[in-house]
């Protein structure tokens, strides 16, 4: 099994998870490959960044979601769909939305990592 971060990105974030707050997070597309199958999954984890040095990640706020489940292999075609700009920060909103979280795009800790 193949696993690939198409993109991977912390970001300045809010949200308070198990009475802990939270001033980061993770936003990820994920592709997974295995025996002719590849499955596409958009994931947020919330951390406490508590100084510019911690990038630890809690996995008690995190959410995901897969998008596509089907036969085939990761190409560019179908990592640039998912991977749109738009349609990217509409599905790790959501997410975030479901911690009660919220993501400043406009303020990265670290450059985009594209695999």
């Amino acid at each position: 099994m193949k696993v690939i971060d198409v993109f991977a990105c912390y970001y300045e974030a809010f949200a308070t998870v198990n009475d802990r707050d939270r001033h980061a997070a993770v936003v990820k597309l994920t592709a997974t490959s295995d025996a002719g199958q590849i499955t596409y999954e958009y994931s947020v984890s919330f951390f406490p960044h508590d100084d510019p040095e911690d990038f630890a990640i809690s996995y008690d706020a995190c959410e995901s979601e897969v998008v596509f489940r089907g036969k085939g292999r990761r190409t560019k075609k179908r990592d640039a769909e998912y991977l749109g700009e738009a349609v990217l920060r509409e599905h790790a909103d959501a997410l975030a939305e479901r911690l009660q979280g919220t993501i400043e795009w406009d303020k990265p800790l670290i450059e985009p990592r594209l695999g």
